[in-house]
């Protein structure tokens, strides 16, 4: 995988990851669920009494975090107790470090290079300095 293509990768999964953290109710989740391991889970009907939400609701903002990997599930009888994946926890404080952070001075192109209003007023004034020393 070349550079681009790596580049493209992390920002549509760290895209992903914003937009499932980006509802307060999954956020609450998540901390709700951080603080649980395997065997204090948390099952449907005790987060959405701790949320004050339907069962429902939390069954939708669980899926949305499951499917993101950050959040995993045990059965356990009849019902399916939650915690929160720490791998994946870790994978995703690394995406968010990377999209927020600055990069070294003169890894990112400047505006003049990129501009095309700019690209083309340089190349003018390159050009009026060419004559300008020629004529």
């Amino acid at each position: 995988m070349n550079n681009q293509e790596n580049f493209q990768e992390n920002i549509n999964q760290q895209a992903a990851l914003f937009a499932a953290l980006a509802d307060p109710t999954r956020l609450k989740l998540l901390k709700l669920l951080s603080g649980q391991r395997a065997p204090d889970a948390l099952c449907v009907n005790a987060l959405a009494g701790l949320l004050g939400v339907t069962q429902s609701a939390v069954s939708q903002h669980l899926r949305v975090l499951k499917a993101n990997g950050l959040v995993k599930g045990e059965r356990r009888g009849y019902h399916i107790h939650y915690f929160v994946n720490g791998d994946m926890l870790e994978k995703c404080r690394n995406l968010t470090s990377a999209a927020l952070s600055t990069g070294m001075p003169g890894e990112n192109p400047s505006c003049q290079e990129c501009c095309p209003e700019k690209k083309g007023k340089h190349a003018l004034e390159e050009r009026i300095a060419e004559l300008g020393e020629g004529g």
